[in-house]
């Protein structure tokens, strides 16, 4: 199983400042995962077509399992995760966003501005969350118990999660 974390941001590819988003997002699957699995991180500048190339490469080059994306989906001009996003699916999946939003509007109500998505492309499934870690942790606490399941019904890598963290959701099981 690989996962690939990435951060989008001009900024922060730049040094300009420190990247918080992505080691949260690791250290909430360091927490959340039992199963052996290979965590790597990335940092890339906002730009359709620099995520869009990243994100391809991940999936068909390194045959990553499951690409988080954090940053990128406001709707500022440099903000183009969402139309990369768009030209790597095959196949996206809605509702990931749709959740993500409405628990986002417990924290703030600016979420409903966030054009976070989900989907696949072949064995790969890509998840874009919010920037800040409060939002998320509680983005991956709302998402995450489908996602080992989604993973089994594209052929990705298996996941088991720590059910004192997040219980995965498997139909019969």
């Amino acid at each position: 199983m690989k996962i690939v974390v990435v951060t989008i941001s001009d900024r922060a590819s730049r040094g300009v400042y420190e990247d918080i988003s992505g080691p949260a997002i690791v250290d909430w699957l360091e927490k959340a995962i039992t199963s052996p699995c290979e965590i790597v991180r990335v940092i890339i500048p906002d730009g359709e077509e620099v995520v869009r190339d990243e994100l391809i490469r991940i999936a068909d080059e390194e045959h990553a399992d499951m690409v988080l994306t954090t940053g990128g989906t406001g709707p500022s001009p440099r903000d183009q995760t969402p139309e990369a996003m768009k030209a790597v699916l095959e196949k996206e999946l809605p509702g990931f966003g749709e959740l993500l939003r409405k628990v986002g509007l417990a924290q703030t109500p600016t979420s409903i501005l966030s054009r976070q998505t989900a989907g696949t492309r072949g064995k790969t499934f890509y998840l874009n969350l919010p920037g800040k870690p409060a939002a998320i942790e509680m983005s991956l606490d709302a998402v995450f118990p489908a996602i080992p399941y989604c993973l089994d019904l594209i052929g990705a890598g298996r996941i088991e999660t720590d059910p004192a963290v997040v219980v995965s959701f498997r139909p019969g099981g």
